[in-house]
């Protein structure tokens, strides 16, 4: 087993918050932490001393077109903070899930006019309701107006309340 010194921690630490801070392409109003698709940063070294950085990156589905995005803005973010040789690598498993978004992400979808998804209960299953509520006025009288919305993760829906459209992000 390799123990890791508090320094090469805090380096982890700073380097998962420095890659986590990177906007999603597709909802830039949440951080790729606060979506939960960031699970790992970890730092390694050679024998020679050299430093290297493998990012994991989980999508939100398994054809997620933005995950080459997110990748290369990790990259990027990673290399202007002094980490020349960085991979990030996608996983699969445990796949993502709704779950995985934070309340500060949930949050911050809802205040964008986004409808965050459901949580499951304590039981692990997503209450059964169509039931959706909007964003603008709180009302749960909205209709399904497509399935799919500017992404795959999210429909489109209007609140015959107060008329207004909104993305709802779909559960998974």
């Amino acid at each position: 087993m390799v123990t890791r010194t508090a320094a090469e921690t805090a380096l982890e630490r700073e380097l998962r918050r420095v890659a986590g801070s990177v906007p999603d392409p597709e909802l830039p109003v949440v951080s790729l932490a606060e979506l939960g698709v960031l699970r790992d940063v970890r730092v390694s070294y050679a024998g020679d001393g050299h430093r290297s950085v493998r990012v994991e990156l989980t999508p939100t589905y398994t054809g997620c077109p933005a995950i080459e995005t997110m990748s290369d803005d990790i990259e990027r973010v990673l290399h202007e903070h002094g980490q020349p040789d960085v991979a990030v690598v996608t996983v699969l498993s445990p796949p993502w899930s709704t779950d995985d978004i934070s309340d500060e992400g949930r949050r911050k979808l809802a205040e964008a006019g986004i409808a965050p998804p459901r949580s499951r209960g304590s039981d692990g299953v997503v209450a059964l309701s169509l039931a959706v509520r909007c964003p603008h006025c709180g009302s749960t009288a909205t209709e399904l107006l497509s399935r799919f919305s500017s992404t795959a993760c999210k429909a489109l829906r209007r609140c015959t309340a107060c008329g207004e459209p909104f993305d709802h992000f779909k559960e998974l």
